[in-house]
């Protein structure tokens, strides 16, 4: 698969605009890119607002390089030359009501003013003309972004009505871009918080990724409860968020120590405050989610073990060597340091497991002396002590109690004869 160029990619979508403008229609780069590029940014990727419709837009570029996918709201993909990507590029429109509260019902095809009073953010109610360096703005981005703040276009309960997953993007900016929530827009989704239920699980979830593994996580969370959707998303927290004191401050501190962790590292930190015994909480959200058995393995993982890693120096060494030869020990590490060091100001029990980590390998995970293939060559039937013995011949090892295969026989001999 062919890598994607920021230069290419913004030649192509201006290269787009160019061809739409020689065919005699209006076109300009529209939404995110925009916001992106007053922001310093390199745009992801770009979209083009024109008021060729679709099958002008197809004309314009040919059937062999456009695709339909988005036709029945105005938008064709243009495809790019290798390394450019692909351009949407949509009509002008004006939206229909919202019966779903996520997609409009229908849309008619009008001009850019318009078109920009229909977005959600000021921040992405921009235009752009590539050719002339200009950017159009109909909604006062501009001032918002440089006021660094999120605020819905015109009514924000009505654009909350339109779309409620508008409110969850509304914190992802606020968190991402490091933004002030309008006053007026978050009002408005305190009052429709309990609406974000109609949207799909994907969706919430696929902006919860980006909110929890980023930089401002800590900010997110607090905008999320604050604004009333944290408990929508996740009523598991109902409890943290009526609550207040150091239990809360340590663990939205440990929020900020966590640096570039893996979505399952963010998500055990989320909700390792919020078990209070109840074990099977993580595997519920995960469930609820729509999360990958792996994610959710590796969060139910690093939230049973990460107190034993905090606890390394006072733990049997078998038991903290089966945990420091996991697959997943590097995030659970990362963790585990986070707490202690908000929870106790130092690092003494997790720099002692790096330590150990050091270990060359027949220190840290030497070989089995024996395997289940052994005990049962040497009598002893599967069972329930089959796991207890080959435990027990493995801690004895990790102890050096027995240093060979003769010597740990012997063992499971003695432990069958004993009385149990």
């Amino acid at each position: 698969m062919n890598s994607i160029s920021a230069d290419k990619s913004r030649e192509f979508a201006a290269d787009v605009v160019r061809h739409l403008r020689a065919a005699g229609f209006e076109a300009v780069w529209a939404g995110g890119c925009v916001r992106d590029q007053l922001l310093e940014r390199v745009p992801k990727d770009y979209d083009v607002a024109t008021s060729a419709t679709p099958d002008e837009v197809r004309q314009v570029f040919g059937l062999r390089r456009t695709l339909t996918i988005g036709e029945s709201f105005g938008v064709i993909t243009v495809l790019g030359p290798i390394g450019a990507g692909q351009i949407e590029v949509a009509t002008f429109r004006q939206d229909a009501e919202y019966s779903d509260g996520r997609h409009p019902d229908g849309v008619t095809f009008s001009n850019a003013r318009e078109d920009a009073q229909r977005r959600d953010f000021t921040i992405n109610g921009l235009f752009y003309d590539p050719l002339e360096q200009r950017v159009i703005d109909f909604v006062d981005g501009e001032r918002d972004i440089r006021r660094r703040l999120v605020r819905a276009i015109g009514d924000p309960r009505k654009r909350i009505k339109e779309d409620k997953l508008r409110m969850l993007r509304a914190i992802r900016f606020a968190t991402t871009f490091q933004f002030d929530l309008d006053a007026d827009t978050e009002a408005a989704i305190q009052q429709h918080a309990d609406e974000l239920t109609v949207v799909s699980v994907e969706r919430i979830t696929a902006e919860m990724r980006r909110i929890l593994v980023h930089p401002e996580r800590r900010r997110g969370i607090e905008l999320l409860d604050r604004s009333k959707l944290l408990t929508v998303i996740l009523p598991e927290a109902s409890r943290w968020c009526a609550s207040a004191g150091e239990e809360r401050d340590t663990w939205l501190r440990i929020q900020d120590v966590l640096a570039d962790p893996t979505f399952p590292v963010a998500l055990a930190a989320l909700l390792r405050p919020l078990v209070h015994g109840d074990t099977d909480i993580v595997e519920r959200l995960c469930r609820r989610w729509k999360l990958s058995n792996d994610e959710t393995r590796r969060a139910s993982w690093m939230i049973a073990n990460e107190n034993t890693l905090r606890r390394a120096r006072q733990t049997d060494w078998p038991r903290l060597q089966r945990i420091l030869i996991a697959p997943d020990i590097d995030e659970l590490v990362q963790l585990a340091t986070a707490i202690e060091q908000e929870s106790t100001g130092g690092t003494a029990e997790t720099d002692f497991c790096r330590d150990r980590l050091q270990l060359d390998s027949d220190q840290l995970n030497p070989p089995l002396l024996v395997t289940g293939d052994d005990l049962i060559t040497h009598g002893v039937r599967v069972g329930k002590e089959f796991r207890v013995l080959l435990d027990a011949v493995r801690d004895a090892q990790l102890n050096k109690q027995i240093a060979n295969r003769e010597e740990a026989i012997q063992l499971v001999d003695r432990l069958r004869q004993s009385p149990t």
